[in-house]
């Protein structure tokens, strides 16, 4: 069943354990469909997923357009791109039959949708008063992943990939929607209270076709980086293939300028794996699936007024806004704290015959401080309970990212930072130094700083051969 307690939840030191076991006793997802990297969604943390990317829809809808393109890509708009090819080639899976018949051409399941969007938006440009276009979908996209699958980190069928394409006029106005994008990203994530590492990738590591990519990163418990977004400038690379060109205002053909990027369910398994404990989930107010947990402490004869009392709490608190839920199971009260704990719900109301005498309720913060509200003032308390709950978890994420991020000298000092973080070190930019930097610390580039990760200035030359640097971010990866 749904979040059935297998046994004690394994200490976060064991991340890895710990990581597997939330997400079956939490009710977020079920592991065990008989494809490997294929995952189900339980209800609850279906509900968690609708509310993050319920955000997610908010912050692209002020100046994009939901679409929905097709699963499907023929293989002769797959191949159009070499160069996109060589980084999915090992990756795809390929549809050759339908029913008994062998197809004329096979169709690729979508890895990811350039070879799909861009023969429409071929099709759809014609003027520069066309321009520009900003569309996004949230759709299922399929890898076949060689590597060992992780649930909501590394899949064969990624549920819940945004991926964003925009079409405009010149390289420049392309390069603005790039930073916009990840002003976007920045925002989203911060409503999520999840603190970002920012870079940009080497050019070895970008994105097959695009002219650069800058990647969004966060440090998960283990001290490991898990990406958790990317924007690519694609250039006019993609546009001359397709053939995707307007009429500019002179009258002659040119070929369009592109970004993508994306976001995927790793969004979600970084809420629970930066703010979670020892005792289950903490989630942020905003994406709790459920926001308030009442417990009717029933004693004696007054069982059917305290339960009423908790109804009609609810009702109030449901009509100010929140997403609220009564426990009326008949089972001890400790049995529901560790319930809801586990859930992570970010306040628990305790109701029972003596507060009801004096008018108060017991409030329970999931961080475990609890405290005795006056019972009329629930809906102002619940405000500016939520507030601060919001704020503390965004400190301590921002604490954890803090003491996890580590300058070095040298290749020991890295390679003992990279243990339990982040070490930034000076790079040069040349393949030669960073094949030696990963060879003598274990760990890989990130990329170069673009600011905004709290980074104070560092000794500017080369780690590797001296020459002139750059602020480098070098980790452990998922």
């Amino acid at each position: 069943m749904p979040g059935e307690v297998a046994g004690p939840l394994p200490q976060k030191g064991d991340f890895s354990g710990w990581y597997n076991e939330i997400l079956w006793q939490a009710g977020i997802i079920d592991n065990r469909y008989p494809v490997k990297g294929l995952c189900v969604w339980y209800p609850y943390g279906f509900a968690l997923r609708k509310h993050v990317y319920g955000i997610l829809r908010e912050l692209m809808d002020r100046d994009h357009q939901e679409t929905l393109f097709p699963l499907l890509i023929p293989e002769n708009e797959f191949m159009k791109e070499a160069e996109h090819i060589k980084g999915f080639e090992d990756e795809v899976y390929w549809v050759t039959r339908g029913g008994k018949n062998q197809l004329d051409v096979p169709l690729a399941l979508r890895p990811t949708s350039e070879t799909a969007i861009y023969p429409m938006y071929a099709l759809w440009v014609r003027s520069h008063a066309d321009l520009p276009i900003r569309l996004y979908q949230i759709v299922n996209t399929f890898r076949y992943e060689t590597k060992a699958t992780k649930p909501l980190i590394r899949l064969r069928e990624i549920t819940s990939f945004k991926e964003a394409h925009t079409v405009h006029a010149t390289w420049e106005e392309a390069e603005a929607q790039a930073e916009a994008a990840i002003g976007l990203y920045r925002a989203f994530y911060d409503r999520l209270s999840i603190p970002l590492l920012i870079t940009r990738r080497p050019d070895w590591d970008k994105f097959p076709g695009a002219d650069y990519t800058i990647a969004v990163d966060t440090i998960m418990p283990d001290g490991r980086t898990l990406q958790i977004g990317t924007v690519h400038h694609l250039g006019d690379h993609f546009s001359r293939t397709f053939g995707i060109r307007y009429e500019d205002e002179k009258g002659e053909q040119q070929y369009a300028f592109q970004t993508c990027y994306g976001i995927s369910e790793r969004s979600i398994a970084a809420v629970i794996s930066v703010h979670g404990d020892d005792r289950g989930l903490v989630l942020p107010p905003e994406v709790a699936p459920v926001q308030v947990i009442i417990v009717p402490i029933i004693v004696g004869k007054r069982k059917e007024e305290v339960v009423e009392a908790a109804r009609s709490l609810k009702a109030e608190l449901v009509s100010a806004g929140y997403r609220v839920e009564v426990d009326e199971r008949e089972i001890r009260p400790g049995a529901k704290y560790y319930h809801w704990e586990m859930r992570g719900v970010p306040i628990r109301l305790e109701l029972g015959p003596r507060d009801i005498d004096k008018g108060v309720l017991t409030l329970v913060i999931r961080s475990g401080d609890k405290k005795e509200i006056p019972r009329k003032l629930v809906n102002s308390a619940m405000k500016e309970e939520m507030k601060l709950f919001t704020e503390n978890l965004r400190n301590k994420a921002d604490s954890h990212m803090r003491n996890r991020i580590k300058i070095v000298q040298g290749f020991d000092e890295a390679h003992d930072a990279i243990k339990n973080g982040v070490a930034v070190v000076s790079w040069c930019h040349q393949r030669e130094c960073a094949d030696i930097l990963e060879e003598k610390t274990g760990g890989s580039i990130l990329g170069t700083d673009i600011g905004g990760n709290m980074l104070p200035e560092i000794p500017r030359p080369c780690i590797v051969c001296g020459k002139e640097g750059t602020p480098t971010l070098l980790a452990r990866t998922f």
